[in-house]
C-alpha cells in the first residue's frame, strides 16, 4: 500500500538499502538518487554537528523539486565517532572496544523541499555485553560488519550482542522513522 497523501512521492537520497526498507515500511512513495559527498569530519567537529552536516549535504546534492530526505549515521564512544571500518581488524577493534560499553549513535536527518530546510538529529544510548573473541571473530567472518558504523548492525547479526538500547530503535537502524514521520507532517 502506498500512502502518497499529503506529501507525493518523495525523494530519498541515501544508498543504504536498510533506510529504503524502513521508508518503504511507512508506505511512502518514494525515488533513490545516491549522494556523492565527501563525509569526512572537520577538525574538531562534534558529532552530532557533523551528522546534521552530512544529512543537508547529502540533501543539497538533489537537485528536484520534491520533498527530499537524507541522514547519516554514526556510532560514538566517548565523544570519538566510529565509522565504518577499514579492514578486519578494524573492525575487531571497533567491536572490543564496544564490548562491554554504553555507546550513542546519533542519525542526523534532513527534509529538503526547495529552499526550505528542516535539520534534526536523534540519539539512542547502546549498550553492548561483553563479547568473546571468537564471536566477534565469527560476526566479522560474516561480512556484515564491513559497511556499518562501529562496525556492527543491531538488526544484522549483532542484536545478541545489545544488552539494551535507550531511544529509537529504528534511529540506531539508520533512520529514526517516529521522529521523521512527525517532521513531514509538520513539514
Amino acid at each position: 500500500m502506498q500512502n502518497n497523501a499529503p506529501f507525493g512521492t518523495l525523494v530519498l537520497a541515501s544508498a543504504s538499502p536498510r533506510r529504503r526498507e524502513m521508508l518503504a515500511s511507512l508506505g511512502l512513495s518514494f525515488d533513490v538518487i545516491v549522494p556523492e559527498i565527501d563525509e569526512t569530519p572537520r577538525p574538531g567537529e562534534a558529532p552530532r554537528a557533523f551528522v546534521e552536516r552530512m544529512a543537508k549535504e547529502k540533501a543539497e546534492t538533489v537537485q528536484d523539486e520534491r520533498i527530499v530526505i537524507a541522514a547519516d549515521t554514526v556510532v560514538v564512544l566517548q565523544n570519538r565517532i566510529l565509522g565504518k571500518p577499514a579492514d578486519e581488524a578494524h573492525a575487531s577493534e571497533m567491536l572490543s572496544t564496544l564490548s562491554g560499553a554504553s555507546h550513542e549513535v546519533i542519525t542526523g536527518t534532513c527534509i529538503r523541499q526547495g529552499g526550505r530546510f528542516e535539520v534534526f538529529s536523534v540519539s539512542t544510548e547502546v549498550v553492548f555485553r561483553e563479547l568473546e573473541k571468537a564471536e566477534i571473530e565469527a560476526y566479522i567472518a560474516t561480512g556484515c560488519p564491513m559497511d556499518k558504523a562501529g562496525a556492527y548492525a543491531i538488526q544484522g547479526g549483532a542484536a545478541h550482542m545489545v544488552r539494551s538500547i535507550n531511544g529509537s530503535y529504528t534511529n540506531v537502524v539508520g533512520l529514526p522513522l517516529c521522529e521523521l514521520y512527525e517532521m513531514l507532517i509538520s513539514f
